[in-house]
């Protein structure tokens, strides 16, 4: 998934668990120089024409982990070759290997990172040490990649187009790979000069290593890249492709069967060497993957993560400040009819259509990146029936309106930056408005020792009247050594609401933290890295000040010399908490009591057919009876580099907890209530090749609510017990989700997918069902059956416009 990949970038980006004790000020840089080729080597793997034989080498990698700056073994060297054409860079590696037999090559989608060995490249065309492309190479075949920024900001969903194939021989494993000029971002220069750093994964023993060593010590990964130089006298192509797509969907819902059949086109266009135009033109984002729904019994809004392409793809610009939640396009309407006591609304949009989009980001040779979107949604209605005489009228419940994004990030001194970032969203007519705007600030010194960081944000509400809130944050970080600290503080007014383009909770407060961090440097004799924290938090209400929230935490965390991940820690808030959000009414509060919560998880180590997670965590409140019990179990089993399984279980159980109940004529009720959850998930795969696979994805959620006693919420945040309150809210909450998903990489670029999907859900005012009676009461709701399929095809002009010249 690219969770992994994300994981696996974060373990050679992040300044982590070990590296040397001295801290340098200066960082050497590799230097390899290119020859130009006039004839291009066959991509097959196996590295046996005639360009590869005088072609410059880049080897001696260094151990970044676990053993940091070590040279590598002498049994396991790499030896890369480069070279170019008017076309691309081709990069020739062979991975030394005394037992080839061992490589590992798990067979994984495209984009995953399965149980392998693997050769990655990273490329920054400004040479910048702040940016770059990523490219990796899986020992299987297949591939993944990236663009990545020396702020972790990474974009994990970019989907280049580029051209490999691997062959494991006697002698270990080779990686064949041709990387156009279309997908990488470089000025116009008669000679260019690069930024590079290539990697070698050997998941057996689970070393990485770099061909420029990497300090893991301090900085940033893209700070210790080498040099590629010689190319000259190439021309950028233009970078323009088309991505065209068909779909059709059978839908059986209710005893109804329906069908649908959609095309539409991505666009791809480079502006210049820096700047990039995305468009998508009619959407179908219909096959994205199940959001996981739970009970929400709180009193903000569930956030779910983005599914959709067009809005993960080219979006590192577009997160920076937090004010840009891309699910509010698209998402559900921001009005409800207004109804008369005989009316009844009888159709209600689920989701607002949007009807295009467009982004255009890049970043120039002056380290200046530029981010702008645009989104149009379409006019949605509700049907409402007059229940007297049975006449039905429509009502706008969203109207069409305009989302847009504006970014403009500066970077300096390759390790610091600025950034102002501004959101609008217009609405057609009388409805809502809104804006926001934040400026942020990042600021390293010279050494990459210490990091001062802040924003000023504003937030503007137009809806008859203009609502101004504001937000701001400062800290600093060390962040170098084996000691490393900092402080933040950082609050919101109560005026503060982002939620028409982004995504806000909690607001009115101000919120003081700090932290100390503890990290070995080396592996020690028994472990390879040894982690621990302190952190402690202090938080109260703004208007009017009311102390809210003490919390002190320490953890600890460390690998085993086999790979195996341990960690435990223990958090209290010793004063308990003045809860200013469960009441759901300004200026009132409910007290939660002290708490103590301590936790531990255990991770086996990944390279093994069957791996194994747990965590445990445990909340005891100084309240007679209550508690928190969460858990969560996962197993997964590898049958062979082909099929694999996994199983999540995860139980929570919640008993005398007290929450909102209601509230009437200025009385706010709270109830006392018992919750029990229940996760399963089940997911499989099988490949069967890199271009090739079948997934099963499901979900059960199960979640069971039964209150007790009923009190009204005092001014001092205490109860009493009342017996005004008799509304019945005991219920039962199923969510039921099943993708099987077939996938075909049919050629570069483009993909054809099958997907069948399953799905039910329903709340019942019950509680305590058994087993049988829950899933039969399940069973018995309108399920959704759904079959779709969806084409897409990428057409890349400069092959194209080469075809035709062959055929002329």
């Amino acid at each position: 998934m690219k969770v992994l990949l994300a994981t696996m970038l974060i373990s050679f980006s992040a300044i982590n668990l070990i590296g040397q004790t001295k801290i340098k000020d200066s960082i050497d840089r590799k230097r390899i120089s290119l020859s130009k080729i006039s004839q291009a080597p066959k991509i097959d793997g196996i590295l046996d024409e005639e360009v590869w034989k005088t072609a410059p080498i880049a080897q001696n990698f260094i151990e970044r982990n676990p053993s940091n700056g070590k040279p590598e073994p002498e049994d396991f060297k790499t030896v890369v070759k480069i070279m170019y054409d008017d076309t691309g860079v081709y990069f020739g590696a062979t991975m030394y290997d005394p037992h080839p037999e061992n490589i590992q090559r798990e067979l994984v989608e495209r984009d995953d990172i399965g149980n392998d060995d693997a050769f990655a490249i990273t490329i920054n065309g400004y040479n910048d040490q702040q940016q770059g492309v990523f490219f990796i190479l899986q020992a299987s075949g297949v591939q993944a990649d990236a663009k990545i920024m020396s702020n972790s900001n990474d974009d994990f969903s970019w989907n280049p187009v580029w051209y490999s194939a691997v062959n494991i021989n006697e002698n270990g494993w080779t990686a064949e790979i041709k990387i156009p000029y279309s997908e990488l971002r470089f000025p116009k220069k008669d000679i260019q000069t690069w930024g590079l750093n290539m990697m070698r994964i050997i998941q057996k023993t689970n070393q990485n290593l770099s061909w420029n060593f990497v300090d893991n010590k301090k900085g940033d990964y893209l700070m210790y890249d080498g040099t590629l130089e010689g190319i000259k006298d190439i021309q950028p192509p233009l970078r323009l492709s088309l991505t065209p797509y068909f779909s059709s969907y059978v839908n059986n819902y209710d005893e109804k069967t329906t069908t649908n059949f959609n095309g539409g086109m991505d666009i791809k266009y480079g502006i210049n060497d820096a700047f990039t135009l995305d468009m998508t033109l009619i959407p179908d984002f219909g096959q994205t993957s199940f959001d996981p729904a739970i009970l929400n019994l709180g009193p903000f809004e569930q956030q779910f993560g983005e599914q959709r392409s067009f809005f993960t793809e080219g979006t590192e610009l577009f997160s920076k400040g937090n004010l840009f939640y891309s699910r509010r396009i698209g998402g559900s309407p921001s009005n409800y009819p207004t109804t008369s006591i005989d009316e009844t609304v009888i159709n209600y949009p689920s989701k607002v259509k949007l009807f295009n989009a467009f982004k255009i980001s890049g970043r120039t040779n002056k380290g200046l990146g530029i981010g702008f979107f645009n989104g149009i949604t379409e006019e949605m209605e509700a049907s409402i029936v007059n229940d007297q005489s049975g006449q039905t009228r429509q009502e706008i419940v969203e109207p069409w309106a305009n989302y847009n994004v504006l970014v403009l990030d500066q970077r300096f001194n390759k390790n610091s930056s600025v950034t102002l970032v501004n959101t609008n969203v217009m609405r057609e007519g009388k409805f809502r408005d809104a804006n926001s705007t934040g400026l942020l600030w990042s600021i390293n010194d010279k050494k990459n020792i210490f990091n001062y960081y802040g924003n000023l944000k504003g937030s503007w509400v137009m809806d008859g009247d203009t609502k101004f809130g504001s937000s701001s944050e400062i800290g600093f970080d060390k962040n170098a050594g084996k000691n490393r600290f900092g402080i933040n503080a950082n609050y919101k007014d109560k005026n503060w609401d982002i939620n028409d383009l982004g995504f806000s909770t909690s607001t009115n407060y101000v919120n003081y933290s700090t932290h100390y961090n503890y990290r070995t440097l080396q592996p020690t004799e028994k472990f390879n890295s040894i982690n621990a924290n302190i952190n402690l938090s202090y938080a109260h209400q703004l208007q009017p000040f009311l102390n809210k929230k003490i919390v002190l935490n320490s953890n600890l965390q460390f690998t085993t010399k086999d790979f195996r991940n341990y960690g435990a820690g223990l958090e209290t808030s010793p004063f308990g908490e003045n809860d200013t959000y469960e009441p759901r009414t300004v200026g009132r509060f409910l007290k939660n009591p002290a708490y103590i919560n301590p936790w531990i998880w255990i991770n086996s180590d990944s390279r093994k057919k069957f791996q194994y997670n747990f965590d445990l965590d445990y909340y005891a409140f100084d309240e007679q009876g209550r508690n928190l019990v969460r858990s969560n179990i996962n197993l997964k089993y590898r049958f062979s580099d082909k099929f694999s399984t996994s199983y999540s279980f995860s139980p929570s159980f919640s008993n005398n907890e007290t929450g909102f109940a209601g509230s009437d004529g200025g009385e706010i009720f709270i109830g006392r209530r018992q919750r029990n959850t229940y996760e399963n998930s089940l997911s499989s795969r099988y490949t069967f090749n890199d271009k090739m696979s079948l997934s099963l994805e499901f979900r059960h959620y199960y979640s069971d609510v039964t209150y007790k006693n009923f009190y009204t919420l005092n001014h001092d945040g205490s109860l009493a017990d009342t017996n005004l309150f008799t509304k019945n809210l005991n219920g039962t909450y199923n969510s039921w989700n099943v993708d099987l998903r077939y996938s075909w990489w049919f050629a570069p670029g483009s993909q054809l997918t099958l997907l069948y999907r399953n799905a039910v859900d329903d709340y019942l005012g019950v509680s305590r069902l058994k087993f049988k009676d829950n899933f039969d009461r399940l069973f018995n709701e309108k399920m959704l059956n759904n079959i779709s399929l969806k084409v897409t095809y990428y057409l890349d002009y400069n092959k194209t416009k080469n075809l035709f010249k062959k055929k002329a």
